[in-house]
């Protein structure tokens, strides 16, 4: 009986979740091969989006700033905020910030372009990490980004 139950509840949390979150990959960005750039979630009043680790990247998927980590956290905000705006956001709508970076001592390079895209009185929740490496040896950092969009 117990198993009759579970295959209904389970397609329908699945039918549910399908119509509640929408994976998408904006026409503004590179196109990934095997993620999204963001989650879209309805979540009733607003909308939240998870966006994925971005990477200097421009639109062809070509590395913007080879070496420069500041050009290339200016890319990656580029990125986020074309995200957030192909979901009828703004910058101001970001509440977490993560950062994967080589180099935790290149800070204030990351924190000077960062601060050309947010709101610096009231900026979001940030993690910073220093790792290893990242994907691409070329590449000096990463952020992952979460917003909160309230719906008109």
């Amino acid at each position: 009986m117990k198993k009759a139950l579970f295959l209904p509840l389970l397609l329908l949390s699945f039918s549910s979740f399908s119509q509640t979150v929408k994976l998408m990959n904006p026409p503004s960005l590179a196109t990934p091969r095997s993620y999204s750039h963001a989650a879209v979630i309805d979540l009733g009043t607003c909308t939240m989006v998870i966006i994925a680790g971005q990477v200097a990247f421009d639109k062809e998927g070509n590395l913007v700033g080879k070496g420069d980590i500041g050009k290339q956290t200016e890319q990656v905000f580029r990125n986020i905020k074309s995200i957030l705006e192909a979901n009828g956001g703004t910058m101001n709508h970001l509440v977490k910030l993560g950062y994967f970076t080589l180099d935790v001592s290149r800070i204030e390079e990351i924190r000077n372009a960062r601060n050309q895209f947010i709101n610096t009185t009231n900026p979001p929740t940030s993690t910073l990490v220093q790792v290893s490496r990242l994907f691409r040896e070329d590449l000096l950092m990463e952020i992952e980004a979460t917003a909160i969009i309230p719906k008109q």
